[in-house]
C-alpha cells in the first residue's frame, strides 16, 4: 500500500481523526446546553450520531498515537478494511443526522418564527448543526482516503 496523506499511522491521519472528534464533541456541546433539543427527533439523532462519532474518532486517532509513537504506518489490508466500513457508516449518519437537523432548524428560523423572539436556543442549534456538517466533512475526506488505501493496495 502507498502512503497518503491521512493514512492511519500518520500524523496527518490523526489531525483528521482528532478534528473529526472534535466537531462531533462541539455539536454534542452546544446541542446539549438548550433546554428543548429533547422534544425534537432529529437533534435527538444528532447528538446520538455525533456519540458514535467521537467514540469510533477517538479510538482510530489512538491507534494513531500508538501507530506515531512505534513509528508504524498502519498498512494491513484488513484493517484498511474496517477502517473503510466504519468509516462509510459513519459518514452516512452523519450526513443524515446533521441534514434531519438542518432541516428543522431551518423550519424553526425561516418559516415558524420560532427564533424571532430572541431566542438564543436557535444560535445554538445552528452552531450544532454546523459543527456536524464539518465533522461530517472530515470523516468523508477520511473515508475517501480509506477507500483509495484499500484500492491501492
Amino acid at each position: 500500500m502507498k502512503d497518503f496523506a491521512g493514512t492511519p499511522g500518520t500524523l496527518t491521519g490523526f489531525v483528521l481523526r482528532i478534528s473529526q472528534c472534535a466537531f462531533a464533541a462541539g455539536s454534542i456541546a452546544s446541542m446539549a446546553t438548550t433546554d428543548s433539543f429533547f422534544n425534537f427527533t432529529a437533534f435527538c439523532y444528532l447528538i446520538a450520531s455525533m456519540a458514535l462519532q467521537v467514540i469510533w474518532s477517538f479510538g482510530l486517532a489512538s491507534l494513531d498515537i500508538s501507530a506515531l509513537v512505534r513509528k508504524k504506518v498502519l498498512r494491513d489490508p484488513t484493517l484498511v478494511s474496517l477502517f473503510v466500513v466504519g468509516d462509510w457508516m459513519t459518514a452516512t449518519l452523519s450526513l443524515a443526522a446533521a441534514s434531519a437537523s438542518a432541516g428543522i432548524t431551518v423550519l424553526f428560523t425561516n418559516d415558524l418564527q420560532f427564533c424571532s423572539l430572541g431566542e438564543h436556543e436557535c444560535q445554538k442549534f445552528q452552531l450544532s448543526v454546523t459543527l456536524a456538517f464539518l465533522s461530517w466533512m472530515t470523516i468523508a475526506i477520511s473515508s475517501l482516503i480509506m477507500l483509495w488505501l484499500l484500492a491501492a493496495g
